[in-house]
């Protein structure tokens, strides 16, 4: 056995001696800060080679008198930053050491002073490019600032170390997605973001339209070019009227085969002057209308259309051909909601499964997020501390717990029991428990915090709260499906096996009081070659909250949309 104190091979490995060219970035003429701190050596196995490296100052100090500066500088490849030092002989000290400035600058690492933090620092003896920042007009200082505050910058906020976290920790979650799914087999289906179809059947949806443009280029059109009157249209009729008499004249005339022709001419040009005129002349201002109601048959897709609420029933499309499929792209509620749990425009992870029923959902989900949490403890280790240091104490912890624990699993009416049991025991929750309700965060989270301390897993809902197109089970009152509740944030996931049988989800739509008419292509999937199948949703946003500790919502996409807010 070698001696124990000795680093893997790997951590050898990787803190031998490199060239510094080696290190470079593959499309830009730099060192990324990553590369150089986190190391298992911190950079110390770096020192003595020269590097460019490039980033923004999160912190800057002139020191010596003002004969060098300490700037920490940060590219947003990690939480950490390079310590920077340049000489007032390098470069006008005073610009460099302002918070928010850009600088890339060459030199050579150098192992720091005994005593110090950091393992390594970069000694500049070129400054190659400084974006100056004028320190009483920027908004990002390096004090303490709300993530409230931070909404109102959106632009400037990923600077920060908790949006720069957050965005890392979200493409680890997003390329974990992709990962998972495309080692067991699925492929990556892009679902249209316009759609004429509701999943949820709840109406809170953004309306695709040109018509509300288009009257207001017409209305505009109209007053510089105002239609043609009644006398106008009857000089157009009367003009093509004599045109056509003077044809007539010629040929009876039998007058040369030119003439004619010259003449037939003339009238061809006042019959298509008389349509244009007449189409003009009906041109009104405003929104179409057909029998009262505004005439969709005009709009850009000759009917209504949606941004989508989901690409589910799209992805079923593929799933009922290639099997096992899965999108993961922005959907959209027009929800008028200012919780802390709400957006507007929000991403969605949506597998289904062909050959599978409700059993195989909840198994393909639970891997699915142990999968992810195992994934951020692996790969975003880093932001992980830094999230645990600013943000939540326990989400470490509570990756490592779900990524390891076996979810529990029980029934709607065994939640509803144990629920109706915590409230005789003198548990209070603002919403009353009984069999039949749409369970609240309150109640989900205590379930998982409280009863479980675990990820669990609630199947078998009533029909009357959930989709049309969930699978009836033989009892005649519940559905097939389930939902994924986690610590934190409740429900995690969504997902139900799907009504695979024709004349019964035909009878749910009806029941539902949707019109069969845009759903005719989904009822095909059942009337030609029909097979068990089922699927899940996660909302991403929510695994991200899970996973950080953040409390709101807004703070971990990068542009949030909701009620009174869509900037950039």
């Amino acid at each position: 056995m070698g001696d124990p104190a000795t680093p893997p091979s790997s951590e050898l490995a990787a803190m031998a001696i490199v060239d510094g060219a080696s290190l470079k970035h593959p499309f830009s003429d730099r060192v990324p800060v990553r590369s150089i701190v986190c190391r298992p050596d911190g950079g110390a196995g770096l020192a003595g080679n020269r590097v460019r490296a490039g980033g923004w100052v999160k912190t800057g100090r002139e020191q010596g008198k003002g004969s060098f500066a300490f700037l920490e500088v940060n590219d947003g490849s990690c939480p950490a930053n390079l310590q920077v030092i340049v000489d007032a002989g390098v470069e006008e000290l005073s610009t460099l050491v302002q918070t928010g400035t850009c600088v890339s600058v060459e030199g050579v690492l150098k192992v720091p002073p005994e005593g110090a933090k950091q393992k390594i620092e970069l000694r500049v003896e070129r400054v190659l490019h400084v974006g100056p920042t004028d320190p009483a007009k920027y908004p990002i200082p390096k004090t303490k600032l709300s993530l409230e505050f931070l909404r109102d910058h959106v632009h400037l906020r990923p600077r920060t170390n908790t949006i720069s976290a957050v965005a890392r920790i979200r493409n680890a979650l997003a390329f974990a997605t992709h990962s998972f799914f495309q080692e067991h087999g699925f492929l990556y289906v892009h679902t249209p973001i316009i759609t004429t179809s509701d999943c949820e059947g709840a109406g809170e949806m953004f309306q695709a339209t040109t018509l509300i443009n288009e009257a207001e280029k017409l209305e505009k059109e109209l007053i510089e070019n105002p239609p043609p009157t009644e006398a106008d249209v009857e000089a157009a009729r009367l003009t093509v009227t004599q045109r056509g008499e003077i044809v007539a004249q010629l040929k009876a005339a039998k007058a040369t085969r030119d003439d004619i022709s010259a003449s037939v001419a003339e009238l061809k040009i006042a019959k298509e002057n008389l349509s244009r005129l007449v189409e003009r002349a009906k041109l009104r201002p405003g929104i179409p209308k057909k029998d009262g109601k505004i005439d969709y048959t005009q709009d850009f897709f000759a009917r209504q259309a949606f941004l989508t609420v989901s690409g589910q029933l799209q992805v079923e499309t593929y799933a009922c051909a290639v099997t096992s499929v899965y999108t993961f792209g922005p959907t959209f509620r027009a929800e008028n909601s200012h919780t802390s749990r709400h957006l507007a425009e929000f991403w969605m992870v949506e597998p289904e499964i062909a050959f599978a029923d409700l059993q195989d959902d909840m198994n393909c989900a639970e891997a699915y997020v142990k999968y992810m949490c195992g994934w951020l403890l692996d790969k975003c280790f880093d932001d992980m501390e830094l999230m645990a240091k600013l943000y939540d104490k326990g989400c470490i912890d509570r990756l490592r717990m779900v990524s390891s624990t076996p979810f529990e699993r029980i029934s709607y009416t065994e939640a509803v029991r144990l629920l109706e049991e915590a409230v005789k025991g003198g548990k209070e929750f603002e919403k009353n428990v009984e069999w039949g309700i749409d369970l609240a965060s309150e109640h989900e989270r205590y379930l998982t915090e409280d009863i479980f301390k675990k990820p669990v897993i609630v199947y078998n809902y009533p029909k009357g709260i959930k989709a049309f197109y969930m699978r009836l089970n033989d009892d005649s009152k519940t559905v097939a499906a389930m939902d994924i509740l986690v610590p934190k944030v409740g429900e995690l996931i969504g997902g139900s096996q799907r009504e695979e049988r024709y004349e019964v989800i035909q009878r749910r739509i009806a029941e539902m009081g949707l019109p069969l008419e845009p759903y005719e292509w989904y009822l095909d999937l059942r009337r030609y070659g029909t097979v068990k199948h089922c699927g899940f949703g996660l909302g991403f946003e929510r695994m991200v909250l899970f996973a950080t500790g953040i409390d709101n919502i807004r703070d971990v996409i990068p542009f949030p949309r909701y009620p009174g807010r869509a900037d950039l």
